[in-house]
This record gives structure tokens, C-alpha cells and sequence, in this order.
């Protein structure tokens, strides 16, 4: 499904950031409202309707997992970075995070009441998101919620020895229209979505999108 290069390059590059990038956000959310707001509608909608475990799917060091456990949510999550994953485990002991890629996760279909993909789309190539939606599309039961975010634009940002780690990294802006294009294509139902302008270190706009699989009438 995804370029099996890409997945170890991104692999590598977050294994040698885990612990700056954990410290740089670790009070990320404290200074982003609308994203907390939207987080919060998801996990009230993944309780109310009680369908089944929610993954967040490239967890990192696990502050959304968190925030959503708190509000109430079976949730757990999955990074592709072992070090990533080593580093929520040792913040958040009583949550469960695994080791794995969300374009190919050893869960069976309709397996999830819910899939949160938080900025995790941002290094997936654009031509392999229909393939990663198809993949979320599979593991959500009918009637489960899939919440996504990613930055808004049309030029990849190629980032270079981050914390001074001699590794690098490209960050795919994407296009709202065609993220929301390819949801329904795949066969999602777009709920809302949302722009907003950057805060704190941000540089550009932010989308989130909310959607849900049709449940079976």
C-alpha cells in the first residue's frame, strides 16, 4: 500500500526526535481551542454511539490518545516510530500504544468504532491517500467516526536536522477540497470541516475534517 521507502525514512526521522518533539508539544493543545473543541465533539460522538474501540492512528507521544481517555473514550494508540511509541508508553503507563503503520494495521474489518488520524497524513505521498482512507474505511465498523487533521496547502516542506538530528523529512500540505473528495469517494459521509488560521508556531492554515462510514439502515 504505501512506498515501504517512505515508511523508513519517516520511521527513522521520528525515532531520533521522539523526546524534543514530545517536550516541544507537550502542551500543545493548551493554546488551540478549536482543535480541543473538535477533539471533544469526536470523543462525544464515539461515546454516544459506543461502537467499539477508537484508534488514534500515528499517536506520537500520545497527547491526543491522552485528552481523549480523558473525555471518556476507549481509545488507543499506534505510531509507526518505536520511540515514539517508547515515549507515551513512559508518560501516559496506563494507556496502550502499539508499534504499527496505519496503511496496512493487523485489525479486522469493522473493527474500530472510531479512527482519529491527527496530522498523520502529512507525510503519506498524496497519491497513496486513497489507499489509507480505503484502509480506514475497512476498519471502521457502519456508523463509526473517522476525525483527520493536516496542514492546508499545495507545496510539500522539507525539513532538515530538526533539534539538530541529522535526519530530514518532507510534510505534504493538503488541499481540503481534495481531502474531502477522496472521503467520499471512498465511501464516507463529510460531516464538517473546518479552516482555521495558524496560532502559536504555526505557519500556515489548519483543516480538520469529520466523517463517518454509512451504518447500515
Amino acid at each position: 500500500m504505501a512506498d515501504p521507502s517512505s515508511l523508513s525514512t519517516t520511521q527513522a526521522f521520528y525515532d531520533a526526535i521522539a523526546v524534543d518533539y514530545a517536550e516541544l508539544f507537550r502542551t500543545e493543545l493548551d493554546v488551540k481551542p478549536v482543535d480541543r473543541a473538535l477533539l471533544t465533539a469526536f470523543a462525544e460522538l464515539a461515546r454516544t454511539a459506543d461502537l467499539g474501540p477508537v484508534a488514534d492512528l500515528g499517536s506520537g507521544p500520545g497527547h491526543v490518545t491522552a485528552l481523549l481517555h480523558s473525555l471518556g473514550v476507549d481509545v488507543f494508540g499506534v505510531d509507526l516510530s518505536s520511540e515514539m511509541v517508547a515515549v507515551a508508553r513512559r508518560l501516559h503507563p496506563g494507556l496502550r500504544f502499539d508499534q504499527g503503520s496505519m496503511t496496512a494495521l493487523d485489525l479486522a474489518d469493522g473493527s474500530l468504532g472510531g479512527v482519529v488520524s491527527w496530522y498523520s497524513l502529512i507525510h503519506t505521498p498524496p497519491e497513496l491517500l486513497p489507499a489509507v482512507f480505503a484502509e480506514f474505511h475497512r476498519l471502521l465498523v457502519p456508523g463509526g467516526h473517522l476525525l483527520t487533521a493536516f496542514q492546508v496547502g499545495d507545496r510539500p516542506m522539507h525539513v532538515e536536522q530538526p533539534f539538530g538530528h541529522p535526519v530530514s523529512l518532507d510534510f505534504h500540505r493538503l488541499s481540503p477540497d481534495q481531502v474531502e473528495d477522496l472521503l467520499r469517494a471512498t465511501g464516507f459521509i463529510v460531516n464538517v470541516r473546518t479552516v482555521r488560521e495558524p496560532v502559536s508556531t504555526e505557519k500556515t492554515r489548519q483543516a480538520c475534517l469529520l466523517a463517518q462510514k454509512p451504518a447500515i439502515s
